[in-house]
């Protein structure tokens, strides 16, 4: 697949507003951990490879095991995540999947439990930003970045 546009290029003001809204996220307080398991299921559902490619390597450099980003797909029956990351997980595919039924009561009562309201504003704040970054990556054909193994394979 070939890309199609180079938005910062197109657009850099666009662009500059995106890292703005992107710089508070990444300062906000939540840990970066839990912020890259966000945007790594949040890009799984979104099937955008750039994002998959630069968020798993990025969770790699704070710790994260592949086994737990192996699992992310399937969350729900893996033993591996914490509660607080688990109503994080449903809070992101509740509102990456809006259109299939809004935010159900109950996501929102477990992710209360586990986030306060500030952090859980800005929980909301980190989904909608990985979401538009992945429809800017699809829609303009992003190719990841891939180490020089993965590329060869």
């Amino acid at each position: 697949m070939k890309e199609r546009l180079d938005p910062p290029k197109i657009s850099p003001e666009g662009y500059k507003a995106m890292r703005a809204f992107q710089a508070y996220i990444t300062h906000c307080g939540l840990e970066h951990s839990l912020l890259e398991l966000v945007k790594i299921r949040a890009s799984q559902i979104n099937g955008c490879a750039f994002c998959l490619a630069m968020h798993t390597a990025d969770a790699r450099k704070l710790g994260e095991s592949d086994e737990r980003m192996h699992l992310l797909s399937a969350w729900e029956e893996a033993p591996v995540f914490s509660p607080r990351e688990r109503a994080a997980l449903a809070w992101t595919e509740a509102l990456t999947l809006i259109t299939e039924g809004h935010v159900p009561d109950a996501v929102y009562e477990e992710a209360r439990k586990h986030f306060s309201e500030k952090e859980l504003v800005d929980l909301t704040y980190s989904v909608m930003a990985i979401n538009a970054w992945n429809r800017i990556a699809i829609a303009f054909r992003k190719q990841p970045i891939l180490s020089h193994a993965s590329a060869a394979a």
